[in-house]
């Protein structure tokens, strides 16, 4: 009956969604790849928004319900059905009456199964799509047969852009680029850092800033470089390479619009990465936290244990790392990798879950001691054990899948969990429940 209910409240808000849609002509830009979406949407966002009237996805809102609830402008009801009659109401009240609505629409589009873009494409034709990253092996790919049927599912909204649309990949995954051609006579525009990208980037550093005796992280800074043209940008507050490519993403949609480059640093000068992915959170008896626990994929937790093992730090490097979920057969091998990596950048391991006793396994067969690898079922207890563990100066990773809830472990280590809704993911009481 539930599941019911769920198709009708779609049905309903989509075709809402829809005559939205035809009622005022939105130019849109959809955002999808398996690593940074949502990092990526929320530059972008940073950079229309300055120029014109803009909305984008709230939070991960990138379903068959979530786009058409960021299309019509309305909260998520969960499992409360009041919330979603309120939505259906003032959803038709958009369609029938007068509003000042947005000029751009940024969307996130994800697909956990088969025909999930295909299904939204139907309707949804975007002016620009911005593909992000892949790697070897995509998180998601559990439902489909394949890596290359989840491949072809995104592809699906390349094919759904309007006739001499804008097409923006990031060159430096080959299977992104591997879209290059599928779009309707699109104007392709490519950025990345590895050289050949229309927009790039170089001279990547992590910033420190003195705490007592100390050096200790504080941010990253690059410079983006465009036609001879050289921006700097600084991020505070976050660490890792792959923030590069959210940055450079809205550069390049910027750019495609005709907004001049120093308008669009200025805009980026208020851009913060989101909580839960790379965050330098303080933690308790002088450590840091870096918080990287929104989700949790075997490209971005390489690329969070190299960023780990780069830092410059004679105290402890310490990996918390919970489940990758949604990997299906390759869930395995996967685990067993990231735990080898863990040993090579990592002092210490703790591990969350099932399947990251993989991780563990893999981190002794790598050459970690079992004496420095610690295994829970559950993340709070985890976090708890943790925060006894800890000494001053140590730099704790925490990372893992939505699902194994890892932000509760930086909550029991964070030297202010009076602000835990304002620093960390997951804070709404829909998810407290869970």
């Amino acid at each position: 009956m539930k599941n019911v209910l769920k198709k009708i409240v779609a049905y309903i808000i989509t075709l809402e969604a829809r005559a939205v849609l035809k009622k005022h002509n939105p130019k849109i830009v959809a955002i999808t790849g398996s690593v940074g979406k949502t990092s990526t949407k929320d530059a972008v966002f940073a950079v229309l928004s300055s120029t014109f009237y803009t909305r984008k996805s709230e939070k991960s809102f990138n379903s068959e319900i979530g786009i058409p609830l960021t299309i019509l402008g309305l909260p998520n009801g969960w499992n409360n059905p009041f919330i979603w009659l309120k939505n259906i109401i003032k959803g038709l009240m958009t369609v029938l009456l007068p509003e000042h609505y947005p000029k751009w629409l940024v969307l996130e589009v994800g697909a956990d199964r088969p025909n999930d873009i295909g299904k939204i494409c139907r309707w949804l034709k975007p002016d620009s799509v911005v593909v992000t990253r892949f790697g070897n092996i995509p998180v998601h790919v559990e439902f489909f047969p394949s890596i290359e049927s989840l491949i072809v599912e995104k592809r699906k909204l390349v094919e759904a852009l309007k006739d001499r649309g804008t097409l923006i990949l990031n060159r430096d995954d080959e299977k992104t680029m591997s879209f290059a051609g599928f779009g309707r006579q699109a104007l392709l525009m490519t950025y990345g850092a590895e050289g050949g990208a229309d927009i790039n980037a170089s001279n990547y550093e992590i910033l420190t800033e003195k705490q007592g005796r100390r050096n200790v992280p504080c941010g990253i800074s690059f410079k983006v470089n465009y036609k001879g043209s050289c921006i700097p940008v600084s991020l505070r507050g976050t660490l890792g390479f792959q923030h590069l490519y959210p940055v450079l993403a809205a550069f390049t949609v910027g750019i495609s619009e005709e907004i001049n480059l120093v308008a669009i640093s200025e805009a980026l000068s208020s851009y913060s990465t989101p909580p839960g992915r790379m965050k330098l959170v303080a933690g308790v008896k002088n450590t840091l936290i870096i918080d990287d626990t929104y989700n949790s994929s075997p490209v971005a937790l390489a690329e969070a244990l190299k960023v780990l093992g780069s830092i410059k730090n004679r105290s402890r490097k310490i990996a918390v790392l919970g489940d990758m979920l949604e990997l299906g057969k390759y869930s395995v091998d996967e685990h067993s990798n990231a735990g080898k990596l863990a040993a090579l950048n990592a002092d210490v391991l703790f591990t969350v879950g099932v399947r990251g006793r993989g991780i563990a396994e893999g981190a002794i067969n790598g050459g970690m001691s079992e004496q420095n690898i610690f295994q829970f079922d559950d993340s709070r207890e985890c976090g708890k054990q943790v925060e006894l563990f800890i000494k001053e100066g140590d730099i704790i990773l925490v990372k893992g899948s939505q699902g194994v809830r890892m932000e509760k472990v930086v909550e029991e280590i964070m030297a202010d969990p009076e602000k835990k809704k304002e620093l960390l993911v997951r804070q709404e009481r829909e998810w407290e429940w869970r």
